[in-house]
């Protein structure tokens, strides 16, 4: 996206992140320095900052409810196997062409143009990127509806005959998603280079809402065909709520495919690097989810529901500081400051890693609970639960790796080094296919997530050798020393844990009303933060004062003095 005034020089940097889904692609919060003022006030500012944040996090906490609403109605059942294997195709279609045309390809080139007051090439470059964007999904989608079936072979080829008629019928109704949920992505390109934040933050909240009543209402009579057409309703509620800004917007929209528009070439430029690294990524899964299929009838939902757990943590951590940290980084590149580029990123792997690194344990510790408490529902049986953990427990060892990946590619892009990060990604997806096909002999189903896991820590290491090849030291003085801090820390957070765990595991399977188990989960989590953050403060690691300072500014006085006692403020 484009960053006004101060930050224009960094519209030339190519935005490449990699959407792990559509929930985070129509998720995508805008860049902070987005949220600047142009001619409106600082109150109005603030209010769409407010509402941003406040959607955000509301949309991620109906994306779970939604999961979990899900789980209890098909379990790891094959209607839920079928599912999860007819998004692929328009998840690709979506990803790559939609998202990558009004992301970074579009954005900045369309800002600039707003920027210089020229509303009419920039109307006329939107609608040319919406026509041939458009047409392109179309006819892509409409040559996936035919070819549902081989296509299917390929995504799926072990599922059984029943089965495979399911996702073929649900990924045709699918193919509709990329067309509407690509116009809503549109709109909210255009609407946040006009500075309008809050109805493009709202539409994912009409997606999730829609998928829920789909799933309570219509499903006991239409089965898992009722989410799939639920899913269409949402994606286009996701544009329809976002069409009153375009139209204060002034929207020209004129279709065209005149090649020679303004802009359109510049478009074309940027969007290159971003299919590459998009479409590797999602090729990456389609082949998990093909070699899932062999292994088991439940094994390609299982896999789903870990790495949707999975993305619990690395959304809240590494997607937040990451998105947060590349203005930042970006400006200074731009300037040719290369010292405090150094330092910002220095302090930005060091929160990122306190709070990674604990979770990462957490949640491989703790797994089963955290899956009986979230996904122990309706059909969602204590044998789905063993289905889960087992992948959980290799995606979660996993999750600093991710964390790392997800930031240092954020740093590339910041240098404006568009193919290291595309060509790691590449060689990373060859790796992972190696290992699939490996691990799956001795492991199973359990294998992929391992291969997945180990690729990407792969990644972040020749990321991390390759940033320090471009600019020397990546991490500043003393910081193994605070490594080894954290570390002790983790470690006592762990003993807890193992001591704990089997107690917390024998009350949660006792039978009774469910609140008392999120009640009972709630406060063991409660315990285990609370042993980290107290070794932490032992060890005088400095991201906890940093922490705690950030919340004290907004409690009241004698709180505050509390925390000043302690040093923690």
């Amino acid at each position: 996206m484009l960053h006004n005034h101060g930050m224009s020089q960094a519209s030339q940097v190519i935005r490449l992140e990699q959407p792990l889904s559509i929930d985070d692609a129509i998720d995508e919060l805008p860049q902070e320095a987005d949220l600047r003022p142009t001619v409106r006030s600082r109150s109005t500012l603030a209010a769409s900052a407010l509402i941003v944040a406040a959607a955000f996090v509301l949309s991620r906490v109906l994306g779970l409810a939604r999961e979990v609403i899900l789980a209890g109605e098909f379990s790891t059942g094959p209607e839920m196997n079928a599912y999860v294997a007819a998004f692929r195709i328009p998840d690709l279609l979506f990803l790559v062409v939609m998202a990558g045309a009004f992301g970074a390809a579009f954005i900045p080139v369309f800002g600039q143009y707003l920027e210089a007051d020229d509303q009419d090439r920039a109307w006329r470059l939107a609608s040319s990127v919406l026509t041939w964007a458009g047409v392109s999904v179309v006819v892509l989608s409409g040559l996936c509806f035919l070819l549902a079936r081989p296509l299917m072979n390929v995504v799926a080829p072990g599922f059984d005959q029943a089965t495979e008629d399911t996702a073929v019928q649900l990924m045709r109704i699918l193919l509709l998603s990329p067309v509407f949920l690509g116009l809503g992505i549109a709109a909210k390109g255009i609407l946040e280079a006009h500075n309008q934040f809050a109805l493009p933050a709202i539409a994912p909240l009409v997606y999730n809402v829609a998928i829920i009543v789909g799933a309570i209402a219509f499903v006991p009579e239409y089965g898992i065909y009722a989410v799939g057409w639920a899913v269409i309703v949402g994606a286009l509620g996701h544009f329809l709520i976002q069409a009153p800004g375009l139209v204060r917007a002034g929207i020209r929209f004129r279709p065209t495919l005149d090649r020679n528009v303004d802009g359109l070439g510049e478009v074309a430029r940027l969007f290159g690097p971003r299919v590459v690294g998009l479409a590797v990524f999602q090729v990456n899964f389609i082949a998990v989810t093909a070699f899932a299929s062999t292994t088991g009838d439940e094994s390609v939902s299982a896999i789903n529901y870990a790495w949707q757990l999975l993305m619990l943590p690395h959304g809240v951590l590494a997607l937040s500081i990451s998105t947060v940290a590349f203005p930042t980084l970006a400006a200074l590149y731009s300037r040719g400051e290369k010292t405090q580029f150094a330092t910002t990123l220095d302090r930005t792997l060091r929160p990122l890693l306190f709070l990674s690194i604990p979770a990462g344990i957490g949640l491989l510790l703790l797994r089963k609970p955290v899956v009986q408490v979230i996904f122990e529902n309706g059909n969602f049986d204590s044998r789905s639960t063993q289905l889960v953990i087992a992948p959980l427990a290799a995606f979660a060892a996993g999750l600093l790796g991710y964390a790392l990946t997800e930031i240092l590619t954020r740093v590339f892009y910041a240098l404006r080094d568009t193919m290291t990060p595309v060509i790691t990604g590449v060689l990373t997806v060859v790796l992972n296919l190696l290992l699939c096909a490996l691990f799956m002999e001795s492991l199973g189903y359990t294998g992929l997530a391992l291969a997945l896991s180990v690729t990407t820590a792969a990644e972040a290491v020749i990321l991390l050798l390759f940033l320090r090849g471009r600019i020397g030291r990546v991490v500043q003085p003393g910081f193994g020393s605070w490594l080894l801090k954290v570390t002790g820390a983790a470690v006592a957070m762990t003993a807890v844990i193992l001591i704990t765990a089997p107690w917390l595991e024998a009350a949660l399977e006792q039978d009774g009303s469910h609140l008392p188990a999120y009640v009972l989960f709630a406060y063991a989590m409660g315990v285990y933060a609370f042993a980290f953050l107290a070794f932490a403060w032992m060890f005088r690691i400095p991201e906890l004062r940093q922490m705690t300072g950030k919340i004290g500014n907004r409690m009241p006085g004698p709180l505050r003095r509390v925390l000043a006692r302690l040093d923690l403020a």
